[in-house]
């Protein structure tokens, strides 16, 4: 089975959907929105142990509302809930939502990580500044955007790294494309051995995070657990995201292929789902690709949740920038020769 990456290698290869970002590096958090040109059926899965999310019991299978307008991931913790609502308002100003008699009503589900002990001034006064945020990274979403150190990716950290921002994209040869967008903010690290190989590795496609091979043999300690830090009691982590696709799913197909992309986390992340981390991820299927996934097609469609969304959280890391006031190197820092 041979599979590639889509033309960008972005959320975005997903046709009808735009991503934008909007941050302050001084603040060092951010938030990051997907737009639905049209609306879309969504779901969540949800196998951290310390989510942070907005209108989430919507998306379950048995309830009403089908479809959704738009994503929200941001920095903030609980404070970044409020970028949602900078996008409805973003949305309601164009007359996009949900029609109930007279009224429009964005539909715009968010989660958020805790980025608040990152280094960045939080001296924001008395509101915090993420509706604004929101509002900015409706306005200029677009087919191209940013990984790395970029809207909901700013404040981001692993164990030992600087997160990020990062997305990539599958088409399968049944010509259904798959697409990942995350902020890695792991408990956990990304990396095994002492090159800076990512635990993605073996999923990698053309060269997109630097290339560099597992170590052989691996290492004696690389199952041991390394956290980002060493706190009697530490909570500041979440890894957050989106898969998508252009397949005409139902919501409950579209549970699973949000459930399959958590083994991305699994394969990406050691350790992840941990009981500090909020690790969600949303799943979006705009229909724009008509042809059903058939049975047969089944198991590769939702392996390719996995393996996307592996790459994309390898990405955001690989893709992490310098910055004033950083805890944490970024990759580029320590192995950029590679």
């Amino acid at each position: 089975m041979t599979l590639r990456p889509g033309p960008r290698n972005l959320l975005t290869d997903v046709a009808g959907l735009r991503v934008g970002h909007a941050g302050d590096l001084g603040l060092n958090s951010g938030t990051t929105v997907v737009i639905c040109d049209q609306p879309s059926v969504a779901a969540v899965q949800v196998l951290g142990g310390a989510p942070g999310t907005r209108e989430t019991d919507l998306l379950e299978p048995h309830n009403s509302v089908e479809t959704i307008n738009a994503l929200v991931l941001s920095g903030g913790s609980a404070f970044g809930l409020d970028a949602a609502s900078g996008v409805q308002a973003a949305l309601r100003e164009q007359g996009i939502g949900f029609q109930v008699r007279d009224a429009v009503v964005p539909i715009v589900p968010a989660a958020i990580l805790f980025d608040l002990a990152n280094g960045g001034n939080k001296d924001w006064g008395r509101y915090p500044p993420y509706r604004d945020f929101g509002y900015e990274a409706a306005q200029n979403a677009s087919d191209h955007f940013a990984l790395g150190t970029a809207g909901a990716g700013i404040g981001c950290l692993t164990a030992g790294l600087k997160g990020g921002l990062g997305s990539a994209s599958t088409v399968l040869p049944s010509g259904h494309t798959v697409s990942a967008l995350v902020a890695v903010n792991a408990m956990g690290g990304v990396t095994v051995g002492d090159r800076g190989a990512f635990w993605a590795a073996p999923f990698e496609m053309n060269g997109e995070f630097a290339g560099v091979p597992y170590p052989q043999p691996l290492p004696a300690d690389a199952s041991a657990v390394r956290l980002k830090f060493r706190d009697p009691q530490p909570v500041e982590a979440t890894t957050i995201a989106i898969i998508a696709t252009d397949a005409a799913l139902t919501k409950a197909s579209a549970k699973r292929l949000a459930i399959a992309a958590h083994d991305g986390f699994s394969r990406a992340i050691w350790p992840s789902h941990t009981p500090m981390d909020g690790d969600l991820v949303f799943a979006l299927a705009t229909g724009a690709e008509t042809s059903p996934v058939t049975p047969e097609d089944a198991i590769a469609f939702y392996a390719a949740a996995a393996s996307t969304m592996a790459r994309a959280i390898a990405r955001g890391v690989h893709a992490a920038t310098e910055a004033a006031g950083d805890l944490m190197p970024s990759w580029g820092r320590l192995y950029g020769q590679h």
